[in-house]
């Protein structure tokens, strides 16, 4: 990927790639579980099946269920709330149904009493409970043919199944929309909205507010330092400011919404929300402005439908600018907006930056994990010290590695499978501005 640099520009840089805001959590463990039994092809392999523990960044626990039974969990991954357009439940028809069985059983049913007597079970533990809730759950999110081991647990797996129906994805706990905004200076630029289940949320101004005189204000041009769901915030740049850019950032403490999915930075197994304590949420959003030429404002999101990441570029400059992406020219003309949409291989990760003028730059980081595994085949990337799952019609170790949880060995290990893709490392997408008569693309 090559392009010119142009002339003028942003005079900061992103130093993070872009998140989609919400919850940010690290892989802690499988907590509460039992032991499930996959059938496939004539062959039964044992796994275990339940819930695993995620530290949220900035304090609380999330727990979950995972949501792609063939692929391993890795320990200490990082996770990021994420839409369920950019994950395996993008054109799910069942992904509703995971929603309903999460809301219905365990952990937020923690009568199990009365959740052994709806469905049907003699009694059920907290692990005959999470097993049963993990295979149902599997039941839709993967299409597997997989029975709880113990007894109880299947009679509340079959219930679950039984009883499911289809309710919509629930609101992120946080994020701000656009992420990006730009214009000239002395201009309100924006607005940003914020969206939160939050009873509100903290505004941070940029780092450099003093000296670069920056601020985040409400319509009204009043400066702020909070903001309540569905209110539109501005960036306000003093007229005489340098060409530049600027960040703002929005916290809160919340419950995270049952169901929402989480997407692994790298290749661990995706999971989905059954529930969370108080927990911090965050969400960036910036703003570039420069007082004559192309002014930029870029942003990404993954696009399971499509098969990529669509790259959203607003031009409120006076001139078109244009980048090179995958060897294809991109001009947007002053005014307007176009969306690029990168295609990728599944599993395949990306890691580019665009480059503008004077030091502007968007960075673009993640892994496209569109499909379960057992929707491609069964084939999934290589793990390092994934143990053999237990033999069936035994009891989970105590001890289950999280690379063993709800990953089979009948799936056949392809060592191979990341090189034959065309991988985007490194890449660097560079804008310019193009002096001629603006075309479009």
């Amino acid at each position: 990927m090559a392009g010119l640099l142009g002339s003028a520009g942003m005079a900061a840089a992103d130093t993070t790639p872009q998140s989609e805001g919400g919850a940010t959590a690290t892989m802690g463990g499988l907590k509460t579980y039992g032991a499930a039994v996959i059938h496939d092809g004539g062959t039964d392999e044992q796994v275990s099946a339940g819930l695993f523990e995620m530290s949220v960044d900035g304090g609380g626990t999330l727990q979950t269920y995972c949501i792609d039974i063939h692929n391993p969990a890795q320990k200490d991954s990082r996770y990021q709330e994420t839409p369920w357009s950019g994950t395996s439940l993008s054109g799910n028809r069942n992904a509703g149904k995971i929603r309903w069985i999460l809301s219905h059983s365990y952990p937020q049913v923690n009568d199990l009493a009365a959740l052994a007597a709806e469905a049907g079970a003699k009694g059920l533990t907290e692990q005959d409970a999470a097993a049963g809730t993990q295979v149902a759950i599997w039941r839709y999110s993967d299409d597997a043919d997989v029975d709880a081991v113990d007894p109880q647990a299947e009679k509340l797996a079959d219930y679950l199944q039984k009883h499911a129906q289809n309710i919509p994805e629930p609101a992120a706990s946080l994020t701000l929309e656009p992420a990006a905004v730009s214009g000239h200076p002395g201009e309100l630029l924006g607005p940003v909205t914020v969206h939160t289940d939050a009873d509100s949320v903290t505004v941070t101004p940029p780092v450099d507010a003093t000296t670069s005189g920056v601020k985040i204000v409400d319509k009204d041009g009043t400066e702020i330092a909070s903001a309540t769901d569905g209110e539109r915030v501005y960036f306000e740049v003093p007229e005489k400011a340098q060409n530049g850019s600027a960040e703002v950032t929005v916290q809160a403490s919340t419950t995270v919404p049952v169901g929402r999915a989480f997407a692994s930075e790298t290749r661990s197994q995706t999971q989905i929300l059954a529930g969370s304590s108080e927990s911090t949420v965050a969400a960036t959003a910036t703003a570039s402005w420069a007082a004559t030429g192309a002014i930029p404002a870029l942003s990404a999101e993954k696009n399971c439908a499509k098969g990529g990441v669509d790259i959203t570029a607003v031009n409120k400059g006076d001139e078109a600018f244009t980048f090179q992406l995958m060897g294809v020219s991109h001009t947007i003309p002053a005014g307007r907006t176009q969306i690029v949409t990168i295609p990728l291989q599944e599993d395949q990760a990306y890691d580019f930056t665009i480059k503008g003028s004077d030091g502007y730059e968007k960075w673009f980081k993640g892994v496209l994990d569109c499909k379960t595994e057992s929707s491609t085949g069964g084939l999934r990337a290589q793990t390092f010290s994934e143990p053999s799952p237990a033999t069936v019609g035994g009891t989970a170790a105590t001890d289950t590695n999280l690379a063993e949880t709800g990953a089979s060995s009948m799936t056949p290990i392809i060592a191979g499978t990341a090189i034959g893709l065309v991988l985007i490392g490194g890449a660097t997408l560079l804008l310019l501005r193009d002096k001629q008569q603006p075309t479009r693309d």
